[in-house]
């Protein structure tokens, strides 16, 4: 049975929805180009931010005081000799292990050909309730359980429950297979 009725007519919402595709592609599109605009001078972005405080006279430059990155860097190196010297006299006096041995750990970094020096990295954890300075001496001992290069580390001012590291360099051990160990540390 056919039926007969009045002609379909679309309603208003489906007109709609068959241009809601058509519609979003073309917000889209708009929207996507708005986005590539490169006019950085509309409010909000960091060419319209103010200041509340006064704008320097000048350009900031290096004042005679100030330290240069060479100074810097030979500072932290005159530091870190103190602190292996410290620690290679504290090392002296131990017998044994140490009592932190059990607060460091190290663990190899690979070897490539062609190295000028074997590296490790040294990593203490405080586990005490005071903060404290880490003398450690770290072995690169070889395949044949001969030790090639023993370094002497210093770690100060580490506080309670804190972890640092630092590499342990060897130029002895450069370019031969071999393992790091902890030979020694103690807290002081």
């Amino acid at each position: 049975m056919n039926r007969t009725g009045p002609v379909r007519r679309p309603l208003p919402g489906r007109v709609a929805r068959g241009l809601t595709p058509a519609v979003l592609t073309a917000l889209l599109v708009a929207g996507a180009a708005a986005c590539g605009d490169s006019d950085t001078s509309s409010p909000g972005t960091a060419r319209s931010t103010r200041t509340l405080s006064a704008e320097p006279e000048a350009s900031p430059s290096a004042s005679p005081g100030g330290r240069t990155q060479d100074e810097f860097a030979a500072s932290v190196s005159a530091d870190a000799e103190r602190d292996r010297q410290k620690a290679a006299a504290t090392l002296k006096g131990v017998k044994g292990k140490g009592d932190a041995i059990d607060d460091v750990s190290v663990s190899g970094i690979a070897v490539r050909s062609g190295e000028k020096f074997r590296s490790a990295l040294v990593r203490v954890t405080n586990r005490g309730d005071d903060a404290a300075f880490f003398a450690v001496r770290v072995e690169f001992v070889g395949s044949s359980d001969k030790v090639l290069d023993s370094v002497v580390l210093g770690f100060s001012g580490v506080a309670p429950g804190e972890t640092v590291s630092e590499h342990a360099n060897s130029a002895k051990a450069a370019g031969v297979k071999s393992f790091p160990r902890v030979a020694q540390a103690e807290r002081s």
